[in-house]
């Protein structure tokens, strides 16, 4: 197996709640998984999941939760969590990332050309002239005009504004770029365009993608691997076709069941993957799958433990007690 560009080891993020002095909020726990070159892992799951978060983590945008088992985030081999400032920001470089509001991660201060540059200014790369040849270079690379650089974001339509934004990611030279819901604001015929845009890019630089999104059916199109995320676990991860083909974990089942089927007499009569009854809360660490209360195939193993990830079919891995032993102290009753 090629070495991970891109590792996340048992990696978790915990907020204070809002409401009730002493609680927190479980946004990631225990999450791993590791993301070579060239490879594309789609991260899939609902709104609020922990996607983003996780996304973040993997940059550095935020730190994990502090102690012995806060878990370590990998650029190449090499720790990230932990390294020095120096070692972050030569890091940092390798692993980039495209936000779903384009448009709002731009300086709106700036030319689209400066705004593409920055990353090099800011990492103290080449002079004003080399910066601006690479900007220039790179918007022509994903689509757009010469002139265009001289415009300022609000001139831009959304799937352009993208464009700029994927131009960014791409002036570092990095290893790693994070596609954070990046097409789901966009047209369906936008949508395909850009998508068509991340692949050949892909193709032509050897890049690695964590692509997160919450629609299936785009991530189907574009990913190697999918790992699907439901409140801020890891559920099940393995190879595209066989994820489509054989889920093994009820959740990612549910939302198979509910991509649309373009035929309306299929649609009809076919199951929509309505998952019944109400998510188990995040806050607070508690002992249990965090599905049980949702999952219609619910044990009372189900409420006693917290299933692993672990590997059932090859390298299939689900973390669901239908499919993977029961902890040795404790039995379904």
């Amino acid at each position: 197996m090629p070495e991970a560009l891109l590792e996340l080891r048992n990696i978790s993020k915990s907020y204070a709640a809002r409401r009730g002095r002493g609680r927190t909020l479980r946004a990631v726990a225990g999450a791993s998984f590791t993301l070579a070159a060239g490879e594309t892992l789609g991260l899939v799951g609902e709104s609020g999941c922990g996607k983003s978060t996780l996304a973040r983590l993997a940059l550095r945008l935020i730190e994990p939760d502090a102690g012995p088992e806060s878990g370590i985030v990998r650029v190449a081999g090499q720790d990230f969590t932990g390294a020095s400032t120096a070692a972050t920001r030569r890091l940092r470089r390798r692993v980039q990332i495209v936000f779903q509001d384009a448009l709002s991660s731009l300086n709106p201060r700036m030319s689209v050309g400066v705004n593409v540059a920055e990353p090099m200014r800011l990492q103290g790369i080449g002079s004003e002239r080399e910066r601006r040849s690479a900007a220039l270079e790179l918007l022509e690379l994903v689509g757009l005009r010469p002139e265009h650089a001289e415009r300022y974001p609000h001139e831009f339509s959304g799937g352009q504004a993208q464009r700029v934004a994927i131009a960014r990611a791409l002036i570092l030279r990095p290893d790693v770029i994070v596609f954070d819901e990046a097409v789901s604001a966009l047209d369906v015929s936008i949508r395909a365009q850009i998508l068509r845009l991340i692949l050949d890019l892909q193709q032509r630089f050897g890049l690695a993608y964590l692509f997160i999104s919450h629609d299936l059916g785009v991530v189907k199109r574009i990913a190697d691997r999918i790992a699907v995320m439901y409140l801020g676990h890891i559920v099940e991860l393995g190879a595209a076709a066989e994820v489509y083909r054989t889920p093994l974990h009820p959740y990612t089942e549910a939302l198979l069941a509910a991509i649309p089927v373009p035929d309306p007499r299929r649609m009809r009569v076919r199951q929509l993957g309505v998952v019944r009854g109400e998510a188990t809360s995040p806050l607070e660490a508690m002992a249990g799958c965090p599905f049980r209360s949702r999952c219609p195939h619910r044990m009372a193993i189900c409420d006693q433990a917290t299933p692993d990830l672990l590997p059932v079919l090859g390298r299939h891995d689900v973390a669901c007690f239908l499919h993977i032993p029961f902890p040795p102290e404790r039995k379904a009753a």
